[in-house]
């Protein structure tokens, strides 16, 4: 079998691709698999280092800010929009894939789009509650819509053909055991917050637990594991300023980056988070009560739209990042931790909506539109 897989932009749609392929390997090992990236993306260096071939076409998203850099931008894009369709169209007919799976991002629209064309078996992954627009604009033309909740479906064309298949999630998340996570972290019965804004880091978040991260530091009331991120170094300071001696208070993990997601997750009594896609799923599989800020710096503001299908749910409690405060954040914090039969029914909730068979489900759905059911 022969695979074209196409996404990228940000790791969530590159993280999806990659699980997709894995799970794919591990069925059919003889499976030969190409990536098609957007030059200069983040899955240039992602994929390359999972250890798949990859091709690369130019394509860009349209500036919609009325500017002579908008105008110049969008020039750029209509330009793109042309060659990249021919480079997606040629690499199409060198590789000779039996499917072609698209994760979202700018650089699906013209691969999924030729591959269609050219008659070849089509299938997108929809992330979020509230799909791109790449993705909208596919779902009429390609064979399934493959659904990470069943929220999005209303977001597109009726005559689509969806299944609901989840997200696909780490394997060690789903096998993450709270009791072995907290005596590898050391931790005791108190109360394990756990608070991250991505790799990078998120300046409102940051400065968001401060309040909440400094209280514990100065009266151990909670213990609190924290990445800042690459551009929050200033963080400890900050804590200082707030009279928290990181070195005394050994109830306090702070950290750049967590590199064990799995371990810490599984730790924690309540997570403070973004809402992208693929966190959510990670919280819903382990079962985690959350208080979610979604970044409203994401296009079709589709983490808000993530976060309100858990809200609903009666699974995560939210804070916009307009009204976000240290004080409006501890009151939600304290208000969780404080009540173990809401937070047990928070973390009953978000079990209820998880899928945890995503990747047997999305294997399925590519083996049906190829036949092979």
């Amino acid at each position: 079998m022969r695979v074209l897989l196409a996404g990228g932009g940000t790791a969530g749609h590159i993280n999806p691709a990659l699980a997709i392929a894995g799970f794919i390997k591990q069925k059919k090992p003889d499976t030969e698999f190409l990536f098609v990236g957007n030059k200069g993306g983040m899955e240039e260096t992602l994929v390359p280092q999972a250890g798949y071939n990859m091709k690369f076409i130019v394509i860009s998203g349209f500036n919609r800010k009325l500017s002579p850099k908008g105008l110049v931008d969008n020039v750029k894009t209509v330009k793109r929009t042309i060659t990249s369709s021919i480079d997606a169209k040629k690499i199409i007919k060198e590789f000779k894939p039996d499917i072609c799976i698209g994760t979202g991002g700018y650089v699906s629209g013209p691969v999924i789009r030729a591959a269609a064309k050219l008659g070849v078996k089509t299938v997108i992954h929809e992330q979020n509650a509230y799909p791109g627009i790449t993705n909208k604009m596919l779902a009429k033309e390609v064979d399934k819509v493959m659904l990470a909740v069943p929220d999005a479906k209303k977001h597109f064309d009726k005559k689509a053909d969806f299944a609901v298949t989840g997200n696909p999630v780490r394997s060690k998340i789903l096998t993450a055991n709270r009791e072995e996570a907290r005596a590898k972290l050391g931790v005791d019965e108190r109360p394990v917050v756990l608070s991250f804004g991505g790799s990078l880091g998120a300046r409102k978040i940051n400065e968001g637990v401060a309040d909440l991260i400094a209280r514990s530091g100065i009266d151990g009331r909670y213990q609190h594991i924290h990445a800042y991120g690459k551009y929050g170094k200033w963080f400890p300071d900050l804590l200082k300023e707030k009279g928290c001696d990181l070195e005394k208070a050994d109830n306090l993990d702070i950290r750049e980056f967590i590199n064990d997601m799995d371990v810490c997750m599984a730790a924690a009594d309540l997570v403070i988070c973004r809402a992208g896609a693929i966190t959510l799923s990670e919280i819903q599989a382990l079962g985690k009560p959350a208080i979610l800020i979604p970044s409203p710096n994401v296009a079709e503001n589709h983490q808000y739209h993530n976060a309100m299908a858990l809200v609903n749910a009666g699974a995560a409690d939210i804070i916009e990042e307009k009204d976000l405060t240290g004080r409006l954040l501890m009151q939600k914090a304290d208000n969780m931790l404080s009540n173990p039969e809401k937070l047990a029914e928070y973390a009953k909730n978000a079990r209820k909506t998880a899928i945890t068979d995503a990747n047997e489900r999305i294997y399925s759905v590519i083996k049906g539109v190829l036949g092979l059911v």
